[in-house]
C-alpha cells in the first residue's frame, strides 16, 4: 500500500515497487489520478488496485488496509506518503490551517500506522512500515513550523513503533526527503537531470531499499537531501 500515490513521491514509489515486482495498491483522495497511476503500472505488466482514501478520515483507512488484505491475502509494506505542505509564519498561521496538516500529516499517518501493525501484527510473520517525512521534521526553519511539527510528530510515531515492532519482525522506518522535484514523475531523463532538486526516483529507491533490507537490518530514519543544502 502506497499513500498519496496517485502524484509526486508516492506515485514514483508505487511505480518503481511495481517495476519490482510488488502488487501495488494505489491510495488517495483523487480517484481518477489514481485510477490513472494504476493503469500505468497494468500497461507496463504490473499489477495494482485503486483505493479512494483520505487518510485523516480512520474509518476510511481501515477500508482501505481491509479491501487490500480481501484482495491480495495480505499486507507486507505500506508506505505512509499521503501529505500536504504549508509554509507561513505562525503568528500568521490560521487554528484551521494547522488542523488541516495536522489531520493528514500527523493523524492520518497514526491512523495509518495503527491499523497496517495491526494486520502484520495479525500475519505473524512481519512486515515494512515507511514514513515519508522530511528534512523539515529533523530540523525547523522560520516559516516551517506548521509543517515541521507535523514531521517532528511523524517521527515521533516511527521510533516508538519501531521499539514496538520489534517483538513482530515488523520494521518502521522513515525516510526524509529535502527539495523534491515532485513534477518530474512524468518527466523525461533529460528533465530530471537538469534539476537542480532531488529526483522522487532516487526517493523512490530508497524506499526499495528499505523495504527489501534483511531480516535483521533496520535503518530508523534515511535523510535524502540536495547536494549543497545549506543546513
Amino acid at each position: 500500500v502506497v499513500t498519496g500515490s496517485s502524484s509526486g513521491i508516492g506515485k514514483a514509489i508505487a511505480l518503481v515497487y511495481a517495476h519490482e515486482g510488488a502488487r501495488v495498491v494505489i491510495a488517495a483522495r483523487r480517484m481518477a489520478l489514481c485510477e490513472q497511476t494504476a493503469e500505468t503500472i497494468r500497461q507496463r505488466g504490473g499489477e495494482a488496485y485503486a483505493v479512494q482514501t483520505d487518510v485523516s478520515d480512520e474509518k476510511q483507512v481501515e477500508r482501505l488496509i481491509g479491501e487490500t488484505v480481501r484482495r491480495y491475502g495480505r499486507l507486507d509494506i505500506l508506505v505512509n506518503n499521503a501529505g500536504i505542505g504549508v509554509g507561513g509564519r505562525l503568528v500568521d498561521t490560521t487554528t484551521e490551517m494547522f488542523d488541516e496538516v495536522m489531520n493528514t500529516n500527523l493523524r492520518g499517518t497514526f491512523f495509518c500506522c495503527r491499523a497496517g501493525f495491526r494486520q502484520m501484527k495479525a500475519q505473524g510473520d512481519g512486515g515494512v512500515i515507511l514514513n515519508m517525512s522530511s528534512v523539515a521534521g529533523v530540523q525547523a526553519w522560520a516559516r516551517t513550523g506548521t509543517y515541521s511539527a507535523s514531521k517532528f510528530g511523524m517521527m515521533a510515531l516511527t521510533h516508538a513503533l519501531a521499539d514496538e515492532g520489534k517483538a513482530h519482525k515488523i520494521k518502521v522506518s522513515a525516510i526524509c526527503p529535502g527539495g523534491v522535484a515532485d513534477d518530474l514523475v512524468d518527466a523525461s531523463p533529460e528533465d530530471i537531470e537538469r534539476s537542480g532538486k532531488i529526483s522522487p526516483y532516487d526517493v523512490a529507491e530508497t524506499a526499495v531499499y528499505l523495504a527489501t533490507l534483511g531480516p535483521n537490518t533496520i535503518v530508523r530514519q534515511m535523510i535524502v537531501d540536495r547536494m549543497g543544502a545549506d543546513w
